[in-house]
């Protein structure tokens, strides 16, 4: 039987998070939410390998994290160059959140991916524009047959030089596409992706969230451009996918996971990109099943402060049946 690698590109954060309950948060977040997710699914049917730079003095601890989990493999976390991500997050609602970076890690490279290209998956979740460089990307898509799935919070999030990270415009969005496979992001991001020629001062103030008029718009222009599937999160929603079929864009919003009580939010997306990744192993084109395994995957994290939220690939298939009966297949 064939055993499925999944390489998982972006930065473990030291997180200093201030849920929206006032309760205080420390851990380490982002590629491990992902990496933990897929490693709960996979089993022992595949290998995960987080690939990211950190702080000399964060190693042993995230090492430690990951040490319960055995299909995990720390080999390309490297503390090398002692430069790593420290955020802090303040939410103000379930979602809305202020971050603040104080450190940064070294960006991710093509000699740091060199040794995987033989993995099914690159899933990348960037939360800052320089983690993941467009230069890797280009060198994965050109020497592998891997899927890449690529969380578009990176490029749409910059930092001032009073670390204040803030949603930025990805202007430079046409060079990328042709290197992404699967692209994934919020109402804000997509706003931040699709933009006119020209603004007044005033729609500048008051743009947050895309118009969903201009969705099926951006959907088209992203396909038509090197994309296989586009996602954009709805919050409690779910998730609208999109994909093009014989030149036609196919659209459907695949509803969440109901949950009763929100704990914490902080990695849900990139649980969410962990899910798809894990879904797309068998088929790569069944973005449908990727995306219930996305929603599944964000609405566990969202259980709790810790990684125990996550539950087993036979958990998860009895929750998918019974939220999505007839339209899941195993």
């Amino acid at each position: 039987m064939k055993k499925y690698k999944i390489a998982v590109l972006g930065p473990i954060p030291r997180d200093y998070i201030i849920t929206h309950n006032n309760e205080v948060i420390q851990k380490y977040g982002c590629a491990t939410h992902t990496a933990i997710a897929i490693s709960n699914l996979l089993g022992n049917e595949g290998e995960i390998f987080p690939v990211t730079h950190i702080r000399k003095q964060d190693e042993a601890a995230i090492k430690e994290l990951f040490a319960p989990y055995a299909n995990i493999r720390t080999n390309f976390i490297s503390s090398e160059s002692d430069q790593g991500d420290v955020i802090q997050l303040r939410f103000l609602d379930q979602n809305k959140r202020l971050e603040t970076q104080t450190a940064f890690m070294k960006p991710i490279m093509p000699e740091d991916v060199e040794h995987l290209l033989d993995c099914d998956v690159f899933v990348c979740v960037p939360v800052t524009d320089f983690e993941v460089p467009l230069e890797t990307l280009i060198y994965i898509k050109k020497n592998s047959n891997a899927s890449i799935v690529f969380d578009a919070h990176g490029p749409t999030t910059a930092l001032t030089v009073h670390g204040e990270r803030v949603t930025k415009f990805w202007v430079d969005r046409d060079l990328w596409l042709p290197y992404i496979d699967v692209l994934k992001m919020n109402l804000e991001e997509a706003n931040c992706s699709w933009f006119q020629n020209e603004y007044t001062l005033e729609e500048l103030k008051n743009n947050d969230e895309i118009d969903p008029s201009q969705l099926p718009l951006f959907a088209s222009y992203c396909l038509k451009h090197g994309l296989k599937a586009l996602y954009v999160t709805l919050d409690s929603r779910g998730v609208m996918v999109y994909t093009l079929v014989n030149g036609e864009l196919q659209q459907e919003l695949v509803p969440s996971v109901p949950v009763s009580h929100v704990v914490d939010t902080t990695g849900c997306g990139d649980s969410f990109a962990g899910g798809i990744a894990f879904g797309l192993l068998d088929d790569a084109s069944d973005f449908i099943k990727a995306a219930q395994f996305g929603n599944a995957m964000g609405a566990q994290r969202t259980q709790g402060k810790t990684f125990e939220v996550f539950k087993s690939l036979a958990e998860t298939r009895a929750i998918l049946k019974q939220v999505y009966q007839e339209k899941f297949t195993s």
